[in-house]
């Protein structure tokens, strides 16, 4: 297969090689000088590698194994990644076929790609990678001090049996590794709280010393892409930091932690009427023959299914073969009928499986029940009761707020909307939102598949958090990215955390570790 050629001279001289850079330089500024011998190494590094091939990777896999038909050779294999630390092999990877696209191994002779990268790094193929190899011993090998970390690239095919070629490219990088620094708490300051419209300031104690700890460890970028953190104790601000240039007034994307302001107006909807209940089916608002894949069983589909992600329409966002996932959604002209056009798949009904598509199709039921639209009723009904003034919506190409996710507030305003959950849908003594329905929203509804002990009520997630040997169950909702609204059941306490990690692997875990090792041991020291 033709290939892009050896497009420099830079990349004619190295053949074979893999060389790191602390940023990405476009290629065709790229020079000899920009690669890095040694690197000291730290939680806010940045590391890229270039590696230069004599071929493609789709011509080298036809070498290894030239039975296979060129066009099934994209589906048949892909690069083998190796790390080593200090000459010891970490972690070895033979990447799922699928990334890089089937263009790129057809075409392309280098590959320059992020292993870390703070500033714009999205958790691309190859971040995933080092994300892994840190997950499976690399993390330990790269402790404080002297290392050398060598890189080696292999193809593979498999058919019956795995093939792997000879080596194609292979470098090394001479590491300082300082990845646990001595945190200095005499030198923080947390922030001086003043009141918010809705919250007074809390004067109750809790562990300074430990929330110095976590703020040192976010600037120190042991916590990466920490944008605000707030804790609410018995409806007061007890804590409110914020990091990577944030404030009080900075309006925060948290992703898929929207959805569950689509429950609320659900209840609401409900509530005054203008929908009857959470066991009205599809067939009650579509024509459902008008649309693709017709059967009746997708007409039994209800309100209640697509609030605890258990319908039968065949859409799973962690299933990227799924043809209901979101990634499939998105570039169409009208999401409603994408997802009403979905085959019905009776293993999933009535199974939990995460579905963005069904959070758009209730907003679009939302739309068109209540007067004047969507937008203005969560105005009118929640958003202004509550003091919520500056936010920002997404939108569908039909110009519908966007109830997959994605509200802009700011961390104090998705705290007023924790704290209304928190207080039963009371908020200024003003019933807001139904008791029931909060009741209903905070019942363990289905089991979530291949968590333990992690429930889904409508549309807000369950678990409990272990800390220092108790059990703090929480509802929440969360969003890529690493973003959270945390109500506590048996606590009086209300905890936001904004991130931008959209998209990485850690974005999660690491908060699971901020509520865990920090947050609930400084409120209950």
């Amino acid at each position: 297969m033709k290939t892009e050629g050896i497009k420099t001279v830079l990349q004619r001289n190295n053949i074979g090689k893999i060389f790191f850079t602390d940023k990405k330089i476009g290629e065709d500024i790229l020079k000899q000088a920009d690669f890095l011998d040694s690197y000291t190494f730290t939680n806010k590094s940045n590391l890229f590698f270039v590696a230069y091939f004599d071929n493609s990777l789709t011509n080298h896999k036809h070498f290894l194994s030239p039975e296979v038909p060129s066009d099934s050779l994209f589906k048949s294999g892909n690069y083998q990644f190796t790390l080593f630390v200090d000459g010891r092999e970490i972690y070895k990877s033979n990447l799922l076929p699928g990334a890089p696209p089937s263009e790129i191994q057809d075409k392309v002779t280098s590959l320059y790609r992020p292993f870390i990268d703070n500033i714009n790094g999205q958790g691309s193929w190859s971040e995933s990678f080092w994300n892994r190899f840190l997950n499976n011993g690399g993390d330990k090998a790269l402790s404080d001090g002297s290392h050398t970390l060598k890189m080696e690239i292999r193809p593979y095919v498999r058919t019956e049996t795995v093939k792997t070629g000879e080596i194609i490219a292979s470098g090394s990088l001479e590491l300082n590794v300082i990845r646990n620094p001595k945190i200095d708490i005499s030198n923080i300051t947390l922030n001086r709280i003043v009141p918010y419209n809705g919250f007074s300031v809390s004067r109750e104690k809790y562990d300074t010393e430990k929330i110095k700890l976590l703020k040192g460890s976010i600037d120190e970028g042991i916590f990466k892409k920490i944008n605000s953190v707030v804790v609410i104790k018995n409806g007061e601000i007890l804590m409110e930091e914020y990091f990577n240039g944030e404030n009080r007034e900075t309006l925060h994307d948290p992703r898929s932690v929207g959805k569950s302001f689509t429950s609320t107006l659900m209840g609401q909807a409900i509530s005054d009427g203008y929908i009857k209940n959470e066991s009205e089916s599809l067939k009650t608002f579509y024509q459902l023959n008008q649309f693709e894949n017709f059967s009746a069983a997708k007409e039994q589909i209800t309100i209640k299914d697509l609030l605890t992600m258990s319908s039968g329409f065949d859409g799973n966002d962690e299933d990227y073969n799924s043809p209901g996932n979101e990634e499939n959604m998105y570039p169409t002209s009208d999401w409603v009928k994408f997802t009403l056009d979905l085959p019905f798949q009776e293993k999933l009904d009535h199974t939990w499986h995460y579905f963005t598509a069904g959070v758009v199709l209730l907003g679009d039921i939302i739309n068109k029940s209540v007067p004047n639209g969507l937008e203005r009723y969560a105005d009118e009904k929640l958003l202004k009761p509550l003091g919520i003034n500056h936010y920002e919506w997404q939108y569908t190409p039909q110009g519908i707020p966007n109830t997959a996710g994605s509200i802009r507030m700011n961390a104090l305003d998705f705290a007023k909307y924790g704290q209304l959950y928190k207080n039963n849908g009371v908020w200024n003594k003003k019933q807001i939102l139904s008791k029931t329905w909060v009741n209903r929203t905070f019942t363990k509804q289905k089991q979530i598949s291949g968590r333990e002990d992690e429930y889904y009520g409508y549309l807000f997630w369950n678990k409990s958090y272990k800390s220092k040997g108790t059990l703090y169950e929480a509802f929440y909702c969360a969003g890529n990215g690493g973003n959270y609204i945390l109500v506590f059941k048996d606590q009086p306490l209300v905890m936001v955390i904004t991130a931008s990690a959209y998209g990485q692997p850690y974005a999660h875990s690491q908060i699971d570790k901020i509520i865990q090792d920090y947050l609930l041991p400084a409120m209950y020291e």
